[in-house]
């Protein structure tokens, strides 16, 4: 490795903070550049509800939640896996814990601690932190080194680096810094880029007025929800569903977000069913719609005796024809399997996450994009559900990035 190696890491997310100490560690000055005024906003405002860094479950399992990109997460977390990351945790002088749902948490479940305990831990190694920086490209390709151009608040500079991490995130939540603007600058480079959907989001319904007025909001607790794809798989999972304004959202949802929106993406919307009893069978649920009722009206009726009240009595008023409900065995029927129509995703930067992004093609098993160019974290083209998956690989990424950075410049 020539002397003293200048590395620019841009992003400020937990990729970029990761490829940052493994170069730092590697005897490299690095400089770290974010545009906005302080480094991991996004990962602060994903522990605002308990930080859930990594899970607990078997490999197998673990590996499973990246679907497609199942083989390609797999090197990384070879590299730096969910116990390898809970060890690190710990060395910040962090404790963790696990939940009963296997999601693993800080032992105070609070983002800010950790993240306080790593800045100055890479500040005291030497790291370099410049902050309202926004990366615009190179500049030029001319000599060894990067020409990288930023736009500052004092105007656009140009800073020179042996190499450079890109870690910039994907499109969601733009006012927290991933806005996907990078997407254009990386693909007139030649580096290919799959166009950025969201992922962990919510999807619209066609709700009526007086539906989204009344229970917007408010939570369908203990439901399952399946559907069957156009491939014909079905997909199920329990748990609750919030509804919204303009739809449904919710961490049942965001599970099955990424088949959702595919299928929508291939044939324009997609119809689930919504278990509202999961605890009984239709049988059960039939003797107790077809009890006589009296002279109670039919939503006393149904919340006397199937505990359907609130939302989900408004969710069969929305969904059922008004002459269903005298109808015994419909009115059951759709108790157990009430189908709604999803439209659409929610809007990329309403999403947790994104899908797309670099290709994993476009990269060696270096996460090397061009020479000397490393990419990392939420702007490769992966997805994961909620559970800790998302900054599971989002750190491993970044250390890998961090020593592919290492192995190119000592071979230079």
């Amino acid at each position: 490795m020539k002397n003293n190696p200048r590395v620019a890491v841009i992003g400020g997310g937990p990729a970029g903070l990761m490829a940052a100490e493994v170069l730092v560690a590697g005897g490299v000055s690095v400089d770290l550049y974010d545009a906005m005024p302080t480094v991991g906003r996004k990962f602060l405002m994903a522990g605002k509800g308990g930080m859930n860094i990594t899970h607990a479950e078997a490999a197998d399992a673990f590996l499973s939640r990246y679907r497609v990109r199942s083989a390609k997460i797999k090197p990384l977390l070879d590299a730096f896996g969910p116990e390898a990351l809970r060890e690190w945790v710990h060395g910040l002088g962090i404790a963790t814990f696990v939940g009963s749902s296997g999601r693993v948490f800080p032992a105070d479940m609070k983002a800010a601690p950790l993240l306080r305990a790593w800045l100055h831990r890479l500040r005291e190694a030497g790291v370099c932190f410049h902050m309202r920086h926004r990366w615009s490209g190179w500049n030029t390709q001319a000599g060894a080194k990067h020409a990288l151009g930023f736009e500052t608040a004092t105007g656009p500079i140009t800073v020179q680096a042996d190499a450079v991490v890109l870690a910039l995130g994907g499109g969601s939540w733009a006012r927290l810094g991933s806005d996907g603007a990078w997407v254009s600058i990386l693909a007139a480079r030649g580096i290919q880029v799959a166009p950025l959907k969201p992922a962990n989001c919510g999807f619209d319904v066609n709700w009526s007025a007086h539906f989204s007025g009344k229970f917007a909001g408010q939570p369908l607790k203990s439901v399952v929800v399946s559907f069957t794809d156009s491939a014909g798989r079905v997909h199920v999972r329990q748990g609750d569903v919030m509804v919204t304004t303009s739809g449904i959202e919710g961490g049942l949802i965001y599970a099955l977000s990424a088949e959702l929106r595919d299928e929508i993406d291939a044939t324009g919307s997609v119809v689930i069913s919504i278990d509202l009893l999961p605890g009984k069978d239709l049988k059960r649920v039939l003797a107790e719609v077809d009890h006589p009722r009296g002279s109670r009206s039919m939503s006393s009726h149904l919340q006397s005796r199937a505990n359907i009240k609130g939302v989900k009595s408004g969710l069969l008023r929305e969904q059922l024809p008004r002459e269903d409900f005298d109808q015994p065995g419909k009115l059951a029927a759709a108790i157990k399997s009430l189908p709604l129509t999803l439209v659409a995703a929610r809007p990329l930067d309403e999403a947790i996450s994104s899908a797309g992004g670099v290709v994993f093609e476009a990269l060696d098993e270096r996460l090397m994009a061009l020479p000397g160019v490393f990419c990392a974290g939420e702007m490769l083209d992966w997805e994961a559900p909620t559970g800790g998956y998302l900054l599971t690989a989002c750190f491993a990424s970044g250390r890998v990035a961090g020593q592919g950075v290492l192995d190119w410049l000592a071979v230079r």
